[in-house]
């Protein structure tokens, strides 16, 4: 008779009688041997950036500006290695669950200068699933989310340039530190790693009025994980009066790592291997628009994002709002 000992995180160790030894056992350890290694977990990449290269413009010098972003996302399939497999559970009531992430962050954009700026990102996080348990129990964990804060300078701006061809291009050299969530838990909401963030941004008007081009780029430096990561991202732009829409392609990945192995053949699965360097790679859609008010310059915005392949990541519908606030300094025109 097979006995069944749970580990952490729903792997399981199995030993079977072999057929033939009086009282012969084996252990059928290969699994989780595997699997029990996932003490210092990476997770999905996750920390608070504004979308569509909004920091490569800068807040005139003494402005403020007081940003709150509500975001949520939810994963019904993830790529284990580069095999898609559908992690939907659905229970006997017709609910269906996959991996659920709420989180609102704040945001503080300080104009020091006519081309330096100051920002700090910081909020809330919690994440939930049911799919690796082998009892479909819900898995979650809840805390502050990894704080982002940096300086950037502003090298060109379209406006000022005598050449036309010069985008607005904006420097940011960034940090990252770790959030109070666990980070023990496969696809916990950030890399709980302190980090090393450079990064380019620009926007850049073209053709008829109204159209431009955003593009943003960053490169982590990890230190308390051991693998690196970098972020490319592309788009369009349309201004329409006080409104503006924005659409692009992203992709970012890890810089080495190894596979997500799942246990089991069938959603709940038995268990799941999410060790300290898998190796996240994902290729994402996105989408938004804004509208800033005449008076104030308020802005209020809704972005989304949807990830259409990838490897070891989660196929994520992210869908967020924002309102941004300024206060004090120049207003823009």
């Amino acid at each position: 008779m097979s006995q069944m000992k749970q580990l952490p995180f729903g792997l399981k160790k199995v030993e079977a009688e072999i057929p033939g030894r009086t009282g012969g056992r084996t252990t059928l350890a290969a699994l989780l041997c595997l699997l029990a290694a996932a003490s210092a977990l990476l997770a999905s990449e996750n920390a608070p950036r504004r979308p569509f290269a909004q920091w490569a413009d800068v807040p005139p010098p003494g402005q403020l500006v007081a940003g709150a972003f509500y975001e949520q996302s939810e994963a019904y399939y993830i790529w284990a290695g580069n095999t898609r497999h559908n992690i939907t559970l659905k229970t006997p009531d017709g609910e269906s669950y996959g991996i659920d992430i709420r989180q609102g962050y704040f945001t503080l954009d300080y104009g020091l200068t006519e081309k330096w700026a100051a920002d700090i990102n910081f909020g809330a996080t919690t994440v939930g699933w049911r799919s690796f348990d082998p009892n479909g129990g819900i898995q979650k964990t809840t805390g502050l989310m990894d704080t982002a804060f940096g300086v950037r300078y502003q090298i060109f701006n379209e406006k000022q340039q005598p050449s036309p061809w010069l985008p607005t291009l904006t420097f940011r050299a960034g940090a990252i530190l770790p959030g109070s969530y666990s980070r023990s838990i496969p696809f916990a909401p950030g890399n709980h790693s302190a980090t090393i963030e450079p990064s380019l941004l620009l926007r850049k008007h073209f053709g008829w009025s109204g159209l431009g081009v955003w593009g943003d780029a960053w490169y982590r430096w990890n230190h308390t994980i051991s693998t690196d990561q970098y972020m490319a991202s592309i788009g369009l732009f349309q201004e329409i009066g006080h409104w503006e829409l924005d659409a692009g392609y992203r992709h970012q990945q890890a810089t080495s790592g190894e596979d997500i192995i799942l246990v089991g053949s069938q959603v709940p699965y038995d268990g799941i291997s999410y060790k300290s360097d898998v190796k996240e790679v994902s290729d994402a859609i996105e989408a938004g628009f804004s509208y800033r008010t005449v008076k104030r310059q308020v802005r209020y915005g809704f972005h989304a994002r949807k990830t259409f392949d990838g490897r070891n990541t989660d196929s994520k519908l992210w869908l967020g709002a924002y309102i941004d606030i300024p206060f004090g300094g120049k207003k823009e025109n």
